[in-house]
């Protein structure tokens, strides 16, 4: 029809039908099936021996999932009550695991999404615009300098993300910004914040600290228990709230800023907000597991593909897709060459870089969305 913009026709049918579609369940439903069976994978297999039925019966046992005092152990840090070695093994070391995996490819996800809004760049990601180089150097600089700093590792994550993402935005701002520019003003951010944290291993006297700084440059989830869950759960929390919140203002940026201006809407200020939330998204994924490269690239893309561009759905989308990636990478990373464990960031690069490829050959331009 004459007059109508391409972005028009993507959000027609989320107002005349109903924004959650059978397809979007069924797409929650199928991750979620595959999110819960790998975590069942990552509690079965280990160092210490156990029968997958003993493993299984100790994530589903109703002793422990309905004790109150059990909880408080875990989410506040109270006494742990008693347990058999089998059920401690899987509910102290393996479970917090995947929770951890659950919440960071939640919240890398969520932050992706809202950046490819945000820049309207389906490039666009935490780590391509230099966001998780400047969380990745804040938190090195807290666990290898101010270690005294570490019970705030969230919100200092989330300052160094918003640093390199003024700097990107300064950078490519030139009486406006483009895709092009901001993808290139974030690869030139991300590698001087990357030397510089090659620099902070320098003041680093203590082997051990230098060691787990070096696995958590490369993203892992290796050693996270319930403290790890506990740092992140609530800012995980807050930052998903508030993407939901601010779907419809997404789908307006996308309409592009004159058609968003003339709806009433203060474009610099919605989209400043909205880069906020996904810098505290990937900030708190980034002080818990370490640099994670394509989750927030790559899971926005296969949600798009499915359920379609409307962010009320993308978003949706994103929450349980993104966990389902990060918890399958983390089984491939913990049990490809058991006893050695690799680095979770390094499968999600090797799932994430070909798929980036496959994106570039299948598209014939790429940038704005």
């Amino acid at each position: 029809m004459a007059g109508t913009h391409p972005t028009d026709t993507m959000t027609e049918p989320a107002h005349r039908n109903g924004w959650f579609t059978g397809r979007l369940a069924a797409f929650c439903l199928t991750s979620t099936v595959i999110t819960v069976l790998a975590g069942l994978v990552q509690v079965s297999f280990g160092s210490y021996s156990m029968t997958i039925l003993d493993a299984w019966s100790a994530v589903f046992d109703l002793d422990i999932l309905f004790d109150p005092a059990t909880w408080n152990a875990f989410l506040l840090g109270g006494e742990m009550p008693e347990m058999d070695d089998a059920t401690l093994i899987v509910w102290n070391i393996r479970l917090p695991r995947v929770l951890v995996g659950v919440l960071t490819g939640a919240t890398l996800a969520v932050s992706g999404a809202i950046f490819q809004a945000v820049t309207r760049n389906e490039l666009a990601s935490p780590y391509i615009l230099g966001v998780s180089s400047g969380a990745g150097l804040a938190v090195l600089l807290t666990l290898v300098v101010f270690t005294g700093l570490a019970p705030f590792l969230p919100l200092i994550a989330a300052t160094g993300g918003t640093v390199a993402f003024a700097l990107v935005y300064a950078i490519a701002w030139k009486g406006g910004t483009s895709p092009v520019r901001l993808v290139l003003a974030g690869v030139i951010v991300g590698t001087v914040f990357q030397s510089l944290q090659t620099g902070v291993f320098f003041f680093a006297d203590d082997l051990g600290v230098v060691q787990s700084a070096i696995a958590w440059t490369t993203g892992s989830l290796t050693g996270t228990d319930w403290e790890q869950v506990r740092l992140a759960i609530l800012p995980a929390a807050f930052a998903i709230v508030l993407a939901l919140a601010g779907a419809r203002q997404l789908n307006v940026l996308l309409l592009g800023e004159r058609t968003a201006q003339s709806l009433g809407m203060n474009v610099e200020r919605v989209r400043f907000a909205l880069s906020g939330v996904a810098i505290l998204a990937a900030g708190t994924a980034i002080a818990v597991a370490g640099i994670v490269g394509f989750v927030g690239l790559i899971v926005p893309h296969v949600v798009r593909n499915v359920v379609g561009s409307d962010y009320r759905r993308l978003v949706v989308g994103c929450l349980f897709a993104g966990p389902a990636l990060m918890v399958v990478a983390d089984v491939g990373a913990r049990l490809a060459l058991s006893p050695i464990q690799v680095p979770v960031g390094v499968v999600t690069g090797l799932i994430g870089g070909p798929y980036f490829l496959y994106l570039m050959r299948k598209q014939q331009s790429m940038g704005g969305i």
